[in-house]
């Protein structure tokens, strides 16, 4: 899709490795973390105040990555307000440039090789995917937790049997969350580090209060025994 000038919108649930993926695929990338509070400088940059009391325009990620012919990274990207997220669009249509107006009008094209990826996250509060976004990425992929990548990482297979029953009863709109490959990555870090039942507990601690009496009751059927979520014990009196 790089080679052929279409942009990429990957999404997913949160956790699933699009950020990763990205970062792996790609080591000429610039990212924008995207949130309610980004701004357009935030993308084409700002004026800063250096050292000796000037002040001098220091350029964001879009310009930098346009002229390096680099990969532009825009990681949450439903969360920006659209108004802010259409300073991105002349530089990925034909016109492939942008008109920054807080540096005086300064008009900054697009080197080739310039490229722009965005990641989803469906169902997130906030998270909205307009027209005028989905129309722009033209190629739309999915990412899910890859369960058999989990297993070769070292992820006990109980925690991944755990994480598929519980995606299965997501997609039949049972419960909301599952664990992602991020959860299952910490159960394994939590395992090595203490106890396979306490990255147990950990795992219930982890899920939303709505779906913990379910995912606890799947982690207790498949390892077993019964689990509580983690928490401080009595105090100590000396």
């Amino acid at each position: 899709m790089r080679t052929a000038g279409v942009p990429v919108l990957l999404y997913g649930p949160p956790g699933t490795g699009k950020t990763s993926l990205i970062e792996a695929a790609y080591p000429d990338l610039y990212t924008v973390q995207g949130d309610g509070d980004t701004t357009v400088a935030d993308f084409v940059g700002e004026y800063t105040q250096t050292p000796d009391g000037r002040f001098e325009f220091v350029h964001g990620p879009l310009v930098r990555a346009m002229r390096a012919g680099a990969v532009l990274f825009i990681d949450d990207a439903t969360l920006i307000p659209p108004s802010v997220l259409a300073v991105v669009y002349p530089a990925m249509d034909g016109r492939r440039e942008i008109v920054v107006k807080a540096n005086g009008g300064e008009v900054v094209t697009a080197e080739p090789g310039f490229f722009v990826v965005a990641g989803h996250n469906p169902g997130v509060h906030g998270a909205i995917l307009s027209d005028a976004l989905a129309s722009r990425f033209a190629f739309q992929v999915e990412v899910s937790s890859d369960y058999e990548l989990a297993e070769s990482l070292g992820v006990d297979s109980r925690a991944v049997r755990v994480a598929r029953a519980l995606a299965t009863r997501v997609g039949k709109g049972e419960i909301g969350w599952a664990p992602q490959l991020r959860e299952l990555l910490a159960f394994a870090k939590i395992a090595a580090a203490v106890d396979i039942p306490t990255a147990a507990a950990n795992l219930i601690g982890t899920a939303p209060e709505d779906d913990r009496a379910i995912v606890a009751a799947q982690v207790g059927t498949t390892f077993g025994r019964a689990f509580a979520p983690l928490a401080l014990g009595t105090r100590i009196r000396p």
